[in-house]
């Protein structure tokens, strides 16, 4: 398949972490990538990264990085970035909603009475945020007939991880992608809910560091780990199939894919897909 030379790309939360990971394998194949998050400033976040780090990473791979801060709870903000886009490029391939606002302490054992209130903000920067982008990116991509919304989730859509509201949320973009793939379909624009396992970004390596106990349990074990950039590896080959609407409406797991495609981690190896251990995606294509 063609590399992604042309293409533009909208990636929500790639300061660091997974929306990252994505940024660089789609600019490593020449995308142009529209990176987005909050942290424009080094120093301004406990964890390391920014936009426009991430971008000029993308450059240095072969794309080209465009850097834009934006806080996907802010539908003024979201609304410019996607003006932005239509003006500059007058096209929108692919929309890799990623933006999340994980708590800090997420991975803490606590039941759902002892933790804050303020945990429904995943809800708002996780799932209305999904909604909000895909609403401005549908009408780039609709009049044009082409494109592709992912939407990152994982085995918590099924399969109970950490805490009540977070899988509530990833089982919530799961359907979301779905029900948008069905009103999708006539306008040939695809969209899919893809699964990721365990992802070395650098909130899990610190988690890790920090609860060493934390690589006995399934869903925390290394050896089933990926780098951040393998997800993007694998929206990339789907971004490339000239066949990607047999797909819409699906949830897929990034591990099964991957060997759809012959698609491999940086280190050359596939991690595997914990369907039987984790669950299976409940929706599969329209």
């Amino acid at each position: 398949m063609a590399s992604l030379s042309g293409m533009v790309a909208v990636v929500t939360g790639a300061s660091r972490g997974i929306g990252k990971g994505v940024a660089l394998a789609l600019g490593e194949q020449g995308a142009a990538v529209y990176v987005t998050g909050r942290t424009a400033a080094p120093g301004s976040h406990p964890l390391p990264g920014t936009v426009g780090e991430t971008a000029a990473e993308v450059d240095r791979r072969g794309g080209k990085g465009i850097a834009v801060q934006v806080d996907h709870g802010n539908d003024d903000q979201v609304a410019a970035l996607f003006d932005r886009v239509k003006r500059e490029r007058g096209r929108l391939d692919l929309l890799v909603n990623n933006a999340f606002a994980l708590p800090e302490d997420l991975t803490e054992t606590k039941p759902f009475w002892e933790k804050p209130l303020s945990y429904w903000r995943m809800v708002d920067v996780g799932v209305r945020s999904n909604y909000v982008a895909a609403w401005h990116a549908a009408r780039i991509m609709v009049p044009r007939r082409s494109g592709l919304i992912v939407a990152t989730s994982g085995y918590t859509g099924v399969s109970y991880t950490y805490d009540v509201v977070f899988g509530t949320c990833k089982a919530a973009v799961d359907r979301m992608a779905r029900d948008m793939a069905i009103e999708l379909k006539p306008h040939k624009v695809a969209s899919i809910s893809l699964w990721l396992g365990l992802t070395f970004t650098e909130r899990a390596q610190r988690a890790l560091k920090r609860h060493p106990e934390m690589s006995a349990q399934t869903v925390t074990d290394p050896g089933v780990g990926s780098s951040s950039e393998f997800p993007g590896r694998v929206i990339a080959a789907l971004a490339k199939d000239p066949d990607i609407m047999r797909r819409s409406g699906g949830t897929w797991i990034a591990a099964e894919l991957a060997h759809d495609y012959g698609v491999a981690d940086i280190d050359g190896k596939i991690p595997p897909s914990l369907r039987a251990q984790r669950g299976s995606p409940l929706y599969a294509p329209i």
